[in-house]
Order: C-alpha cells, then structure tokens, then sequence
C-alpha cells in the first residue's frame, strides 16, 4: 500500500466538527478504541477490553466526512485515504456494540446528507431494466476479480464450515451439499435456480445428485462463465443457463433454490419475488432459500436509511429480517419447514475473502484497478464482516414447500 499521509491539523470548521465527532465517541462504553490525529491522542471504552481498534486520521476531511455523512461518509473517506485503522474489523465490531453511539453518527448534522443518499437509492429501483443495471456494477466488474479471493467453485455466498480446519472448498462443498439434502434432490427432479453465480450450485446438483437444473443470471459475465464451466464438466445436456429476469422465468419445477440473491429484489418488490418461487414449483415442491437477515428490531430504521453497501457496492439491495421473510413467504403460499442460521460461518467466509482480497492486492492493480476501488473493497468486506460477528446480520438457510391446492 502507498504510504499514509503525514496527519495534518483541521482548520477552523473542521475543528468544530472533529469536537462534535469525539463527543460522540465519549458514549463507548463496550470495547476500546483509540483514536490518533495531528491534535493528540483519544481513548474511548473500557482499556480492559479484549476488543480493540486504533485509527489514524492522516487528514482533517475525515471529521467533515462522519460529521455530515455518517457511516457513509467514514466509508468513503477510508476509500479516499484520510483514515486508516489497526483493525478495521474491530472498529466495526465496537461501533455495533455501542448502538447509541452508531446512531448518534447517523443523527444530528449527517442528517442533512440522508435525501440525496435516498434520492441515488431511489433511481436504482429494481424494475426490469433497473435490476439488469443493478446486477452489471457488482457482478460485471470481472471474473478475473472475484477468481482472485473466492474458493476454487466460485461460491460468493457465505460457505459452512463444519470443522475449524476446514478449507473454502471444503466449506463451499458442505454448504451447497446441504442445500441439495434439503430439498431431497433426485435424478428424476429438475430444479430452478434463481441467482446463478458462476455456476458452482449447479454444477453440484447435476453431478452429485443427477438431476436437471435451468438457472437463471443477469450477468452475462456469469453466464459466460456458467457455460463454460457446464460444457467443461460434460454437463451441458444437464444444465441450462438462461439470462431472465425472475418475473419472466417459465416452466413448473418439481425443486427450487435460490442462494443471495433475495438481497437484489428491493424492498418493494419481495411479495412479488416468493410470489414468482411459488408459480415456478409445482404444488408440494420444495424452496431452498440461503438468505442474509438483518436484526428484526433494525429491519425499520434500516429501510429508511442508506448505507455505505447499498451506495457504494450493491446498489438497489436491501436486507431483510429473517420474521420479514418468513411472513411474505407464507403470503405466497410457501409453507416454512425449517429455518437456520448460518451467520457465524460468513463471518468466517469473509474473513478468509478478505484474507484471498489483500494478499492479491497487486494482482487487482495489475487487473486496472485503481487504488480507491481496493480501498472501496477492503471497507466493503471488513464492514460485513463485523456485522455477521456482532450477530447484527445472519444468514438464513430456510425449507419450504409449495402448498397444496
């Protein structure tokens, strides 16, 4: 990485922001973090606690960035240079602990940058030319990219780990593998998938279990890759990989899964998505849903706020809570048979990404990316990170089956 800015001191407004900042800071009560900048040296929380952080303000930007922008803005200032942390992880993982504290960031004068954050939020509506645009800024960035850090199936999903040695693949192997379990896959069963990633899922069914599979992606750069990967393996008579949108998918399928991608259908629009799961299998068929959740009591205020993911890395997406799904699932007529949390196993999952990320640091540069867009990423991956370790996020594997008329 280049060589952090020597910190510079804050003018006259910065100056005023940074004091409005740190008072904000003096509510931590859970963790320690300490804070550096050309005025000296602050310490906040518990200097008893195991979960620490330190951050370096290198220039007086960041105070104006987290005083008008929140958590958006301490973002885009950690992709801009102005800060850097000892553990970004940890820094996270202490701010989700002290709630009152997050929030008080997002409150006050970061209000006053929240309408034209909802006005970006609102042009990338998920409609049909919408949802196609959506999906081409993350999954269209390169296959090269995602190959740098994922494991060797291409899973960008949060993997199982049923042993602490357990490596990506093998993870990547268990979660698909129990999935498949669930839905009780046979030769004789053709299964939809909505979300086809590079393949990796149904790759797994059509040669562990021998059934049909017709999956469905919006990113030519994913189906590409889902092609090849079909045709390589002598699987293409099994595998079919179309390009639709989940509205427009035809057919009656006797199985069905869809893994992340509920996250990409907007808020608006989830009725409408387990209405379409529920028209594509026939009646008894059963639904393998991998969902991230967040928190039932932040699903409200998160709705009415946009963060840094949704601005900077999945535009149009939101996160739903594991009670919200459930109830529009039952609306469609899927009836819930089992639901588990996997949430700690993507903690783990992107800690290892981020692990893949950084040590290919210069292999990302040598593809064309500039250093922001690394920095983007870095923050992209440690912000969730922390979040799926607080358990402020989960990821929700759920069985339903179709009702019987």
């Amino acid at each position: 990485s280049p060589a952090a800015p020597v910190p510079s001191r804050p003018g006259f407004l910065d100056g005023i922001l940074r004091r409005g900042v740190l008072r904000r800071l003096e509510g931590i009560r859970e963790g320690f973090l300490v804070l550096r900048d050309a005025g000296g040296e602050s310490a906040f929380g518990d200097p008893a606690s195991t979960l620490r952080a330190g951050i370096r303000v290198a220039r007086p930007s960041f105070w104006s960035a987290v005083a008008l922008r929140g958590s958006v803005g301490a973002g885009e200032s950690f992709m801009d240079g102005d800060w850097t942390a000892d553990d970004l992880t940890a820094v996270v993982r202490i701010l989700l602990r002290n709630r009152a504290v997050l929030d008080g960031m997002e409150s006050g004068l970061a209000r006053l940058g929240a309408p034209a954050l909802r006005a970006f939020h609102s042009l990338r509506r998920n409609t049909l030319p919408g949802s196609r645009r959506n999906v081409a800024d993350h999954y269209d960035l390169g296959n090269d990219l995602f190959a740098l850090f994922l494991d060797r199936t291409m899973n960008y999903s949060a993997l199982y780990f049923e042993r602490e040695d357990a490596t990506l693949e093998e993870a990547a192997e268990a979660k698909m593998d129990r999935l498949c379990r669930w839905l009780g896959l046979r030769p004789e069963h053709h299964l939809a998938e909505i979300g086809t990633g590079w393949g990796a899922l149904a790759l797994h069914a059509a040669s562990r279990f021998g059934c049909r599979v017709t999956t469905t992606t919006l990113s030519g750069e994913q189906a590409a890759a889902a092609r090849g990967r079909a045709a390589a393996a002598g699987l293409s008579g099994r595998i079919e990989v179309i390009e639709r949108d989940y509205r427009e998918m035809e057919g009656t399928f006797d199985r069905l899964v869809s893994v992340e991608m509920v996250e990409a259908v907007g808020a608006d629009n989830l009725d409408g998505y387990f209405e379409a799961c529920a028209r594509l299998l026939r009646p008894g068929g059963l639904f393998a849903l991998q969902a991230i959740t967040i928190d039932h009591r932040l699903h409200g205020p998160a709705l009415r706020r946009v963060d840094f993911i949704q601005r900077h890395v999945f535009p149009g997406s939101f996160i739903p809570s594991a009670p919200v799904l459930a109830r529009s699932m039952e609306r469609a007529g899927l009836r819930l048979e089992r639901m588990e949390d996997i949430g700690p196993h993507y903690a783990r999952t992107l800690r290892e990404w981020r692990g893949r990320f950084l040590d290919n640091r210069d292999r990302v540069r040598a593809l064309g990316y500039p250093e922001r867009f690394l920095r983007m990423w870095e923050f992209y991956l440690r912000y969730c990170e922390g979040g799926f370790a607080e358990g402020v996020l989960g990821d929700a594997q759920i069985l339903a089956r179709r009702a019987l008329p």
